[in-house]
């Protein structure tokens, strides 16, 4: 299988590199309360600006932990186009993941991958583990670190 072959040789050489950073996203109240909606998460740290902004100090609403950590598809689709021969990619979980700074309604995000490790589990599927850093546009420090696992599968 000459594709997964030829993919494992590429992402070895790329071990240690950022392989990618996505576009920003902004995370407005809108998208918040959607989230909340489709999660039934309706604390009021998440969905009610004035008291928010009352009783915290944020200075007003904050997105969910996993709303921030959802994106990361998103920023995925950004960074890694399909490789030569693969047929789809799939999540496969995390080994490591830390949410660090509090995500304020407004505020930009990005993703930002550095490629961890690579293995051939298969004829069909290379296992990828990426970095992952979701940086908060103006903030040193990110949003959240996490170590992504996900499989290229391939014909």
């Amino acid at each position: 299988m000459a594709a997964i072959d030829d993919a494992l040789k590429n992402a070895q050489a790329l071990l240690g590199t950022e392989v990618g950073v996505s576009n920003w996203i902004t995370v407005d109240q809108p998208m918040i309360d959607t989230f909340a909606d489709a999660t039934h998460d309706t604390q009021w740290i998440h969905v009610d600006p004035d008291r928010a902004a009352a009783e915290t100090p944020f200075g007003g609403t904050i997105a969910h932990g996993f709303l921030t950590l959802s994106l990361a598809s998103r920023f995925a689709y950004d960074c890694f186009p399909m490789l030569p021969g693969q047929v789809m990619g799939i999540n496969y979980g995390f080994n490591k993941l830390r949410f660090l700074s509090p995500v304020k309604s407004g505020s930009r995000l990005r993703g930002r991958f550095v490629l961890s490790e690579v293995t051939k589990r298969n004829e069909t599927n290379l296992l990828r583990e990426n970095a992952l850093t979701i940086e908060i546009e103006g903030q040193d420090i990110p949003a959240l670190v996490a170590q992504w696992l996900g499989l290229a599968v391939f014909a």
